[in-house]
């Protein structure tokens, strides 16, 4: 999964709590506060949203399907 570098501000509790419970699963506080994020996003309800296709991106998927269709009878 890709990862993007933020900076986040904690309360000094909350971080604590992170930084145990980190130790306590093996995994590093980024990894945890991941996960963390996660699952209360899912819990309080959030879905992930697809994004709506363009029609730009459906005409430049046609574009790249057809160039490999016709460098493949190229051979």
């Amino acid at each position: 999964m890709a990862t993007r570098k933020v900076t986040l501000s904690l309360d000094t509790g909350a971080l604590e709590y992170a930084e145990r419970a980190a130790k306590a699963h093996g995994i590093s506080v980024s990894s945890w506060l991941s996960k963390a994020a996660r699952r209360e996003a899912v819990r309080t309800g959030y879905t992930p949203q697809r994004a709506p296709v363009t029609p730009s991106a459906e005409a430049d998927e046609a574009e790249r399907a057809a160039a490999e269709k016709e460098m493949r009878a190229q051979g």
